[in-house]
């Protein structure tokens, strides 16, 4: 039997904050949403002025870097690349740059998305979540 890292409520509450402090910090409207091993959702947050739609795409991300267990950017990568049939994967809706997958002792225990800025901030939100789990 294995046994693996899982996310705690306190780990979550963490990283949320440190999430809306980087968004904040870079006066940046976002959605975020941090996700369990399985794509399940354990935190959605839509900072004021952020389109609702974030409140979507956001989730959609994190379950895709979570499922996937690597970056869902890696996705559309692979799709703008030429390989436009991943876009029938099953169960991957956000197949854009954004979700991070989180990674503890070698073990993908969750993941975060982001959505509302340039892709390459919203992958920086996240991983600044992130950091704070690994920091703690």
């Amino acid at each position: 039997m294995f046994n693996r890292p899982c996310l705690e409520l306190a780990d979550v509450k963490r990283m949320a904050a440190a999430c809306e402090a980087e968004a904040l910090a870079n006066k940046w409207a976002v959605a975020f949403a941090i996700v369990d091993a399985g794509g399940h959702l354990l935190w959605l947050q839509r900072l004021d002025g952020v389109a609702p739609i974030s409140a979507q795409i956001a989730p959609a991300k994190a379950q895709t870097a979570a499922l996937g267990q690597r970056e869902s950017r890696i996705y559309e990568e692979m799709i703008n690349n030429g390989r436009v049939s991943f876009l029938s994967a099953p169960g991957l809706q956000g197949l854009l740059e954004g979700g991070v997958p989180i990674m503890v002792e070698g073990a993908c225990v969750g993941a975060i998305g982001v959505s509302g800025v340039k892709s390459v901030e919203d992958a920086q939100i996240a991983r600044a979540g992130i950091a704070a789990l690994t920091a703690a």
